[in-house]
């Protein structure tokens, strides 16, 4: 190396300007700016396959330098694993691979990069293997000390790397067929560019992710395994929702990340639809589907047919037992990760994914037993009372001249509930009533504990609390799947291991499958046995969602509360909507009074009899003018921001007092054509910043309020 160095300063000292030849002293030039050697700087990239393409992927520089150290670190580097991407991945260096650790995924490449080359049909560079970066940069050290440039190298795929100078190195692809005779490969082919080190290519390197998790929140995904119109997987929708939160924190809670008062909020995916469709149901489904239009078949039965698994009792105990087990495992994964935990845990759920978790929330019970829901229970209970009357539940059935019968045979409640149906038939009851009459006794067994145990652990179904949960004014409200309060079909739900604080719900069906279950209205009062928060957010095109509120409080009509844009204030097209709406009807009411006047000047009468005419006139008129006025505040009001509203609207206790229903903004463009973007506009919640800034300003403003 001596004589390297020493030709390295007769270099540095050489003037370039002696050279005649004015390309070999620009070259001379670029040289002796860089003539001095400094190793490349590493960095760490994974392959991801993406539509069928590898596709090389940078860490982020937090843990490309995690894990340089930890290569740099010694012998047992090789053994090591280190966690990136926020603790959700593992990297283990000896196997050079990167593992999912919360889902299943295929393992990725992982790689320690220093050269590239352009690709073929993208603009994407590639990195070169470990080993032939090695080989080009000691090629290209011994080039920069020597100042021989034009170095020719050939990869292990015999293909040519030609050095000319530190500003232009090409890599050449061999033609096809110019191999076929066992020649040499050659600089034929299209060049391609060849770079040195990560800082002289064109790719996007995020910083890392806070340390600090101050929430976790468990996202289940609705039918079918694709999120999107991209067809992409519920990990990589979560992932955007992730990317997107990052953003906000950075933009919105600025100040409060840089007193370290907050980190940042941790989304894990949960997956029901693999397990649900590994269970041979997809084998049976093939033998009896028909050969024609085979793609939308498939289509169907791979999507569609969720909801109608989610209906049957077998399928619908394996999604909830999955959903449950995976969201627990998870947890108990995730703590044991990041034993410094203490922030709290929400769930989220898009489309029946927030059907699937509304049902397991309200079969949850509390920390302190059965004995404390019971007692809570009188605080929660339906009108009617604990023990109505034997008239009285006829009554409610709208049975009652049935009970002249009962009353005869001496036949009261504790009897008819171990009457059979053919003993009712022997009584003279028809078969309609007889299946009312069973179906609402047996119910009424469940959930006023006689013979609870032996129901309960028929059907595992927390009936008392749904019995709760829906007080309908309907008489038939109990004309429901036998021995369930609200419609669930008989299955055991499962318990979680923790309380969640709030449940998100994003184009939510609850509202229509509560609906079709029978149920015509929630108790006010009723809450979620371990949850305190719900919130029901759905995009106003969304075909699939539907509210929550009007089912709590059926006998008033209100707007939903607006979701701000995450930006400040409303979108300009709404508000220009609703300025021409005030416009047009100021114009109308304008109108409307001029000819009013117009027509009592032409039919005038004496002066008192006109006096009491226009009194008369103006307080029949006086209401609607009002009512307009009063509807064109309202709905101001009530789309100007989430928290003000006037008069304040109870929509009891699932949200703990405040408003379930909250609508996004549409898109000037999305305005045009409801119909065109309805399908987006189901899918759309996972890059919605809108949805994602509600979502953590009411997280931070529950860890505030703890």
């Amino acid at each position: 190396m001596s004589s390297v160095e020493s030709h390295q300063e007769q270099l540095s000292q050489s003037d370039p300007s002696s050279s005649s030849n004015s390309c070999s002293s620009f070259e001379l030039i670029d040289m002796d700016a860089g003539s001095l050697y400094e190793p490349v700087s590493p960095h760490w990239f994974y392959c991801k396959i993406i539509d069928s393409k590898e596709t090389w992927i940078p860490f982020n520089s937090e843990d490309s330098q995690l894990l340089e150290e930890a290569y740099s670190s010694g012998k047992d580097c090789n053994g090591r694993v280190v966690p990136t991407d926020g603790g959700r991945y593992d990297v283990h260096l000896r196997e050079r691979m990167r593992y999912a650790v919360y889902w299943d995924e295929l393992a990725s490449e992982v790689r320690r990069c220093t050269w590239f080359y352009k690709g073929d049909k993208d603009n994407k560079y590639v990195p070169y293997s470990e080993s032939f970066s090695q080989v080009l940069e000691e090629t290209y050290m011994l080039a920069v000390t020597l100042d021989e440039w034009k170095k020719k190298l050939e990869s292990p795929n015999r293909e040519i790397i030609i050095l000319h100078n530190p500003k232009l190195m090409v890599h050449y692809q061999p033609v096809a067929g110019s191999d076929e005779w066992g020649s040499t490969p050659t600089e034929q082919g299209r060049p391609r560019t060849v770079k040195r080190g990560v800082e002289n290519i064109s790719v996007d390197i995020h910083c890392g992710e806070p340390l600090q998790i101050d929430h976790l929140i468990f996202v289940v995904h609705g039918i079918g395994p694709a999120c999107d119109l991209r067809f992409r997987s519920i990990v990589q929708c979560v992932n955007d929702f992730r990317s997107v939160s990052l953003n906000l924190i950075q933009t919105h809670f600025k100040k409060a990340q840089e007193n370290q008062q907050i980190g940042r909020v941790e989304f894990l995916p949960v997956n029901w639809h693999s397990p649900l469709h590994s269970t041979g149901v997809d084998v049976d489904l093939q033998r009896i589907t028909l050969p024609s239009i085979n793609r939308l078949r498939h289509f169907t039965n791979d999507t569609i047919l969720d909801v109608f698994f989610y209906n049957s009792p077998t399928y619908c105990q394996t999604i909830v037992d999955t959903v449950a087990s995976e969201m627990n495992r998870i947890y108990t994964l995730f703590l044991q990760r990041n034993p410094d935990f203490k922030g709290g845990v929400s769930i989220a759920g898009h489309s029946l994914g927030s059907l699937i978790l509304f049902d397991i929330l309200t079969n949850q019970k509390d920390s302190l037993g059965d004995i404390d829901s019971e007692k809570d229970s009188p605080n929660i209970v339906m009108d009617q009372g604990d023990t109505p009357t034997l008239e009285e539940d006829l009554k409610k059935l709208q049975l009652c001249e049935f009970y002249n019968i009962f009353e005869k045979e001496k036949v009261d409640k504790e009897a008819l509930a171990l009457c059979t149906d053919r003993d009712l038939k022997e009584m003279g009851i028809p078969l309609g009533p007889r299946k009312k009459i069973l179906n609402y006794f047996r119910t009424r067994k469940n959930s006023t504990g006689i013979n609870r145990s032996t129901l309960q652990s028929a059907s595992g179904a927390k009936i008392p609390k749904e019995s709760e949960f829906c007080s309908s004014n309907d008489d038939t409200r109990n004309d429901e799947y036998l021995d369930v309060g609200i419609g669930q079909v008989s299955v055991k739900y499962p318990q979680l291991i923790y309380k969640p604080e709030i449940f998100f719900a994003f184009g939510s069906p609850i509202g229509m499958f509560l609906t079709v279950r029978g149920l015509k209205r929630i108790d006010p009062n009723y809450k979620f046995p371990t949850c305190k928060g719900f919130f029901n957010i759905y995009h106003p095109f969304d075909p699939v969602a539907y509210r929550i509120e009007p089912m709590v409080v059926p006998g008033v009509e209100f707007e939903p509360m607006l979701i701000p844009h995450h930006k400040g204030r409303k979108r300009m097209h709404l508000e220009l909507r609703e300025g021409l709406t005030r416009m047009s009807m100021d114009l109308k009411n304008n109108l409307l009074g001029s000819l009013r006047m117009a027509w009592k000047s032409f039919t005038r009468a004496p002066y008192p009899a006109l006096q009491a005419s226009e009194t008369a006139e103006e307080t029949e008129t006086e209401p609607e003018s009002s009512s307009e006025k009063c509807s064109d505040i309202d709905t101001e009001e009530t789309s100007v921001a989430v928290k003000e509203e006037a008069p304040p609207i109870k929509v009891g206790m699932l949200n703990g007092g405040q408003r379930i229903d909250y609508v996004l903004q549409e898109k000037p463009i999305e305005s045009f054509n409801e119909y065109l973007f309805a399908l987006q506009s189901h899918l759309c919640y996972w890059e919605s910043e809108d949805t994602v800034l509600l979502v953590l300003k009411e997280i931070y403003q529950t860890k505030d309020g703890h």
